[in-house]
């Protein structure tokens, strides 16, 4: 689990919208915004781009001051290893990132091996899955 994400953040989230191929990504960041709507694409403020978002049900209720909602977007910056292989990221990942294989709904992932840049395990193997080939 992610130790930057408290799962009572998630347990209004009832889809997930990726607007990238998440299997070409070893890892993405995320992070818990306050957006104004509970489904739309939500506008994106940070350098980089927006990979994917949390949609939330009806139930989820409006911050009483702020009138936003707490949702969940995924995004990559200029200097992650998707756009820089061989760059600050090449082994290791963010503080908030997780291999997005591992999100789901109301789930908040965890980083892995390929998220880390590190050889796949043999758990990872058995399974069939491999890192790319640098």
């Amino acid at each position: 689990m992610s130790a930057l994400i408290d799962p009572e953040d998630l347990v209004h989230e009832t889809e997930l919208v990726w607007l990238e191929d998440i299997e070409s990504l070893d890892y993405v960041r995320q992070s818990l915004d306050r957006l104004p709507s509970r489904k739309r694409k939500p506008p994106y403020h940070r350098d980089g781009r927006m990979v994917g978002y949390a949609v939330i049900g009806p139930d989820a209720k409006a911050s009483a001051a702020s009138g936003t909602f707490r949702r969940r977007v995924f995004w990559l910056l200029p200097h992650d290893r998707d756009q820089q292989p061989d760059g600050l990221y090449a082994t290791g990942a963010p503080s908030e990132a997780v291999d997005p294989r591992t999100v789901a709904p109301k789930v908040a992932g965890y980083k892995t091996e390929r998220s880390e840049g590190g050889p796949a395990s043999e758990a990872m193997l058995e399974l069939g899955r491999t890192l790319p080939k640098a």
